[in-house]
C-alpha cells in the first residue's frame, strides 16, 4: 500500500508542478488562459499575481518530493502537511474561484492523503 500512496502523493505533486508552469511561466499563453478561464487582457493585467500564486505551488510540490525523499518520520509528516496544505488550498479556490479546483487538486489531495494514512 505504501508504493500506491507515495504514486498518488508523486501525482499530485506533479499536477502542481504543472500548475507552477502555468501560473509563472505560460499565464499569457492561450493554452493556461483556457486552464483558468481568463481573457487575454486579465492574464497580461494579473500576470505578476499569477506568478506569486504559481510559487506558493511549487512550494506545495516540493513539499510533496520533500516528503517522498525523505525518511520517516520527516517523510510521512512532509506529506501529511503537503496534502493537507493542497486540499486546504483546493476547498478555498473552490470556494472563491472555481468548483473545478474540487476535482483538479482537492480529490487527488484526498486520495493521497487517504492512501499516506492507510499505509502508515
Amino acid at each position: 500500500m505504501n508504493v500506491v500512496a507515495n504514486i498518488l502523493v508523486g501525482l499530485v505533486a506533479l499536477i502542481h508542478l504543472y500548475i507552477v508552469v502555468l501560473e509563472m511561466f505560460l499565464w499569457t499563453s492561450p493554452r493556461a488562459r483556457a486552464a483558468f478561464g481568463t481573457t487575454e487582457e486579465f492574464a497580461k493585467e494579473s500576470s505578476a499575481l499569477a506568478a506569486n500564486q504559481g510559487l506558493y505551488n511549487g512550494f506545495l510540490a516540493l513539499a510533496l518530493v520533500w516528503g517522498l525523499i525523505a525518511t520517516d518520520p520527516s517523510g510521512y509528516q512532509l506529506k501529511l502537511y503537503g496534502l493537507i496544505c493542497v486540499i486546504v488550498a483546493g476547498l478555498y479556490g473552490a470556494a472563491t474561484s472555481s468548483k473545478r479546483i474540487l476535482l483538479v487538486q482537492v480529490l487527488p489531495g484526498a486520495l493521497a492523503l487517504a492512501a499516506v494514512l492507510i499505509a502508515r
